[in-house]
C-alpha cells in the first residue's frame, strides 16, 4: 500500500479513473500546463527513450505512459517531491517503464550520458529568481516557480545535451519568455519547429506557450492554431476538454 504523508492526497489523473496521483497543496500539485505539454509533445509509440526534466511529482511521465511504450526517465531536484514521484510510479505499477532520478539537471551527464534520448520534455520554473525578500514563504513553491536551482539557459542546455541529433525537445512556458526561448534554442542548436499559444478564452491575452524544437533541424517554424481553454460561459472548450479528460 502506497503511503501518504503530511497533507498529501490521492487524485485521479484521468477522467476514466485509470490512474491515480499523489498531490500536496503545500509541496506540489500539477497544473494544466503539465497536461498540455504531455499532449503537445511528440512521442514514439513503441520504441525509444524519453527524458522529462523538472518532473515534479511525475505527472508528465505518467501521462506520457498512456501514449507510448517507450522508456521514460524523470529528473527532479527536490527530495520530498521526488519521493512523491516515486510513489506515483509505484502506485500506478509503472516501474518497468518509468525510471526516476533525484538530482540536478545540470549534473546528469555522468548518469544519463549525452545525445541518448529521442525526446526531452520540460515544464521548467517560469520566473527569474526573486530577491530573498520576495521569496514565497513556501520553499517548495518558490523552487518550482522561480529559477532558483536552474535558469532557462540551464534547462535548454540540458535539453540539447541529452537529446540525440534529430531528436525533439518540447517545453511549456510563459509567452513573455518567447524571445528568450527562441534565442536560446537556436544558440544550442535546437531549431524551433512547432509553436502554439494557449489562451484562457477568446479576447484574452495568451498565458501559456508550447514549443517544440529539433536538434540540428532546418529552419521551418509552424505556428499552430491557438488553443482556447474556456468558452465565454466558463465551460471548457471542446479542444481543451478532449485534452484534459484524455479523449484526444
Amino acid at each position: 500500500m502506497v503511503q501518504l504523508y503530511h497533507d498529501e492526497r490521492f487524485d485521479y489523473l484521468l477522467a476514466d479513473e485509470s490512474m491515480k496521483i499523489i498531490q500536496s497543496p503545500s509541496a506540489f500539485s500539477f497544473s494544466l500546463d503539465a497536461v498540455l505539454l504531455a499532449e503537445f509533445a511528440y512521442v514514439p509509440i513503441k520504441r525509444g527513450k524519453i527524458l522529462d526534466l523538472c518532473t515534479g511529482n511525475g505527472v508528465i511521465p505518467l501521462l506520457l505512459s498512456k501514449r507510448t511504450q517507450a522508456n521514460i526517465t524523470g529528473v527532479e531536484i527536490q527530495e520530498r517531491i521526488f519521493g512523491m514521484a516515486e510513489r506515483n510510479v509505484a502506485l500506478n505499477k509503472l516501474s518497468d517503464q518509468i525510471n526516476l532520478i533525484h538530482g540536478d539537471l545540470k549534473e546528469m551527464q555522468p548518469m544519463l550520458g549525452q545525445s541518448s534520448f529521442d525526446v526531452v520534455t520540460c515544464n521548467p520554473p517560469y520566473f527569474p529568481t526573486p530577491a530573498k525578500t520576495e521569496h514565497n514563504h513556501n520553499e517548495f513553491l518558490t523552487i518550482a516557480r522561480h529559477e532558483v536551482y536552474c535558469t532557462l539557459e540551464d534547462v535548454v542546455k540540458a535539453c540539447k545535451l541529452h537529446v540525440r541529433p534529430g531528436g525533439k525537445v518540447a517545453m511549456v512556458h510563459r509567452p513573455g519568455r518567447l524571445v528568450d526561448i527562441i534565442t536560446l534554442f537556436r544558440a544550442y542548436r535546437l531549431e524551433p519547429k512547432r509553436l502554439q499559444l494557449v489562451y484562457p478564452k477568446k479576447g484574452k491575452e495568451a498565458n501559456m506557450l508550447l514549443v517544440e524544437g529539433i536538434r540540428d533541424g532546418k529552419a521551418d517554424l509552424k505556428i499552430l492554431p491557438p488553443l482556447y481553454i474556456y468558452n465565454s460561459d466558463g465551460t471548457y472548450t471542446n479542444e481543451a476538454e478532449d485534452i484534459i479528460y484524455g479523449r484526444s
